[in-house]
């Protein structure tokens, strides 16, 4: 990659992708708390974060509330400079779903792309399809994190990034199913 072209923006989110919080403690400790939740980070967290930063500039993008997340960040990116932005709730855009009855929270990319992004050269990893339902292109699923400190999606999911970095427009891969192309 040249170094005149801009890095390429990865958007990380947090609950079941980098962490998981529980109410109740798992068996193993816990990294840290936030209000009565007990975080647990996903295992290889520290090195895939600084690993894609290498080629990356990076965002987080959770819908969690803004407090939860800006606590949660400032325990993973010891250094506040290294986010482009920090969102919560607050910037996702509220869906209802009638067969369900239920309401959930979506992402929409075009709230990035106002701040100045270009989406073709936009990432966002993410445990959970259904809040990137407008931005499939732009989208790398993890598989949940539920507290196994056993998991290693992410040291199979940097180098995968990594192999991304330098395509003029990563929405054009495809990117279903990378776990079985990076084993």
């Amino acid at each position: 990659m040249s170094s005149s072209i801009k890095k390429p923006l990865l958007i990380l989110d947090l609950d079941e992708t980098l962490i998981h919080a529980v109410g109740m403690p798992l068996e193993c400790r816990h990294d840290f708390r936030v209000g009565h939740y007990y975080v647990y980070k996903r295992p290889h967290v520290d090195s895939f974060l600084a690993t894609v930063s290498t080629a990356f500039q990076l965002a987080v993008w959770s819908s969690s509330t803004p407090d939860y997340v800006a606590t949660v960040v400032t325990q993973l990116f010891k250094d506040d400079g290294q986010l482009q932005f920090c969102w919560g709730r607050d910037r996702c855009t509220p869906r209802y779903h009638p067969e369900w009855q239920s309401s959930y929270w979506i992402k929409d990319l075009k709230k990035v792309k106002r701040a100045g992004y270009d989406l073709d050269r936009v990432l966002i990893v993410d445990d959970t399809p259904r809040k990137l339902e407008r931005n499939y292109g732009n989208a790398v699923y993890v598989r949940p994190f539920a507290g196994d400190q056993d998991d290693e999606e992410l040291q199979y999911l940097a180098p995968y990034l990594l192999s991304l970095a330098a395509f003029p427009n990563m929405r054009r891969i495809e990117k279903r199913n990378w776990g079985l192309r990076s084993l």
